[in-house]
């Protein structure tokens, strides 16, 4: 038999199969839905948030970085961010400009045609453009295009690493 406990909302069961076992069965209150839905709605926010974006701490690291590495590095940074918005399936953890050809590098933009990510243990070709502002911190434009993975014999010849 089912008993209410109006205090807690629940109900609890005896069950039918060991009468000494028993199983609750919350029923949400209109609070408990508001908790809910407030809960998921965060959830939602905090998903669409970009699973790759610089913290507090990275951005300081990359200011005390000389400003050709810093540019490279903030590209990278902006390369794994927008594939890992852009592309299904991809989690990038790591991009290397200079994997198959050294890249074209100016004081404010670079362009890494021979570039590689990982994404899930995986290499891929890649290659991307992108522009800074003066500070080689905030993106001006990035354009990337993704190529087909590459195979595992090539990894040590492009100081690919698993």
């Amino acid at each position: 038999m089912a008993e209410i406990d109006s205090n807690e909302y629940s109900l609890l069961f005896r069950s039918f199969d060991r009468p000494d076992d028993y199983f609750i069965l919350r029923i949400l209150t209109e609070k408990s839905l508001m908790k809910l839905l407030k809960f998921i709605i965060a959830g939602v926010v905090f998903c669409a948030m970009p699973a790759n974006a610089m913290t507090a701490l990275e951005i300081a690291q990359l200011k005390k970085l000389d400003p050709a590495t810093r540019l490279e590095q903030r590209c990278d940074v902006e390369a794994m961010e927008v594939i890992n918005r852009s592309e299904s399936g991809f989690s990038p953890d790591k991009v290397l400009a200079y994997a198959f050809s050294e890249p074209t590098i100016k004081p404010q933009s670079i362009i890494a045609k021979g570039a590689a990510l990982r994404s899930r243990n995986q290499w891929y070709r890649l290659s991307y453009s992108c522009k800074t502002d003066t500070d080689r911190m905030t993106i001006l434009s990035f354009k990337y295009k993704l190529g087909g993975i590459v195979p595992h014999d090539q990894w040590d010849a492009h100081y690919l690493v698993p």
